[in-house]
């Protein structure tokens, strides 16, 4: 009896499909928080994930091993195409509700309550840590630097100056920032003093690191459509 072609690959297709299908996923009833968690679906206050059986490569997951064993697939902060996906590591505690994280990336801990979990569904609230809330007084700090370095319009750079900010972990400022001499520059300068050492104090409190090259000062500055630029 000839067997015709096409039932030939039907039934190829077919068997294909049944080994792909073969692939399941292994459910701890007594921690239904391990697993690849994938298809990240955001709400004001709240994101969902489904259940995978596999990480994710080319968007966002995360997945929590067993060990307390925590890798996240993401692309960074910068949501440019094309988007480089990568691994961040690190460990997790599950407290009743409140999955604690660490990773070497910041933030280095950060918390998600959880509101709902099943098999298929993971429903989180992301909570703000010490180090979280922390660092936000740092930023908003720095905005007031910010503020007062770009309240004057450039016109003439040789009415502008510049003073070194922040602490690195190994040392040195993290940078430099313009301000215009008609600022209340004894204002801006406490400012400064002030957001350094609090970072300072952040860094050695929550062990940041970062790479140990040293700063340069820029060499002048120009006034570019109004606005002081540092040129190095």
């Amino acid at each position: 009896m000839e067997i015709k072609k096409p039932f030939l690959y039907l039934l190829f297709a077919i068997t294909i499909l049944s080994c792909e299908n073969n692939e399941t996923t292994i459910i701890d009833p007594d921690n239904l928080l391990l697993g690849h968690w994938t298809a990240p679906i955001y709400n004001t206050e709240t994101t969902t994930f489904r259940r995978s059986n596999s990480a994710p490569k080319e968007s966002y997951g995360v997945t929590f091993n067993t060990n307390n064993e925590y890798v996240e697939r993401t692309s960074g902060w910068c949501g440019t195409p094309p988007l480089t996906f990568f691994n961040v590591e690190g460990t997790f505690e599950l407290e009743n509700t409140l999955i604690l994280i660490s990773t070497n990336s910041y933030p280095n801990n950060f918390a998600w309550r959880i509101i709902s979990i099943s098999e298929t569904e993971l429903v989180v609230k992301r909570e703000f840590t010490e180090q979280e809330i922390e660092h936000q007084k740092l930023m908003s700090l720095f905005n007031e630097i910010e503020n007062l370095a770009y309240s004057e319009t450039c016109s003439n750079s040789s009415n502008w100056t510049y003073a070194a900010y922040g602490s690195k972990p190994c040392g040195g400022p993290r940078g430099y920032i313009p301000y215009s001499k008609n600022t209340d520059t004894l204002t801006f300068l406490e400012k400064i003093k002030e957001y350094s050492e609090a970072e300072k104090e952040f860094n050695i409190k929550w062990g940041i690191a970062s790479d140990c090259a040293i700063v340069n000062p820029p060499k002048s500055i120009e006034c570019k459509n109004n606005y002081p630029v540092l040129k190095y």
